[in-house]
């Protein structure tokens, strides 16, 4: 099956060493959702500006969330559906519901939704992730229906991880590819 990548970068965005902007240059069939305001998101406009996107797919899709965008992701499934979106990769969830691990400005995207997915979906997660704790990681993944990959001390899995084109990261992709395929 030939699929389309669609990278949904986190709060502030993935600056130029983040592993999604190097994926992003790789793989051709990407394509990378700009919201209008990284730095106080509010939820409402980034699930707009997804269907935006979502809506001129013509190719099935997977969804390469990090961070706050796993967050868009499942808040996007609660109330939308695309037969394009075949599946999810979502790295490094931040825990939106947690006061001591994500700042104010990413309330609004509380509570996370806990229903399962309509795809099927990996998440990856890191051992020492400031921003959600790795049981928090785990419970996410089983009510979501995902199968859950741990890569040990990674941090948030961006840019201070310095993991440039993260071939683990394209590992774990493969695997969901091959899972939908």
């Amino acid at each position: 099956m030939e699929t389309n990548l669609l990278i949904l970068p986190g709060l502030g965005n993935s600056g130029v060493k983040h592993w999604q902007t190097f994926w992003h240059k790789k793989f051709k069939n990407s394509i990378r959702l700009v919201q209008h305001n990284w730095d106080e998101p509010v939820r409402e406009e980034w699930i707009e500006r997804l269907n935006e996107e979502i809506s001129k797919l013509d190719r099935p899709t997977i969804l390469v969330a990090h961070s706050l965008a796993v967050s868009l992701v499942q808040h996007w499934a609660v109330s939308n559906t695309n037969k394009n979106i075949v599946g999810a990769l979502l790295v490094a969830p931040a825990d939106v519901d947690s006061p001591e691990h994500t700042p104010e400005s990413v309330r609004n995207f509380s509570p996370m939704p806990i229903s399962k997915l309509p795809f099927p979906s990996i998440v990856v997660a890191s051992e020492n992730d400031p921003y959600a704790s790795f049981e928090r990681k785990q419970y996410f993944a089983e009510k979501w229906g995902s199968d859950f990959v741990n890569v040990g001390q990674q941090g948030h899995i961006n840019s201070d991880s310095d993991l440039k084109y993260w071939e683990e990261g394209q590992v774990i992709l493969q695997q969901l590819i091959e899972k939908i395929s």
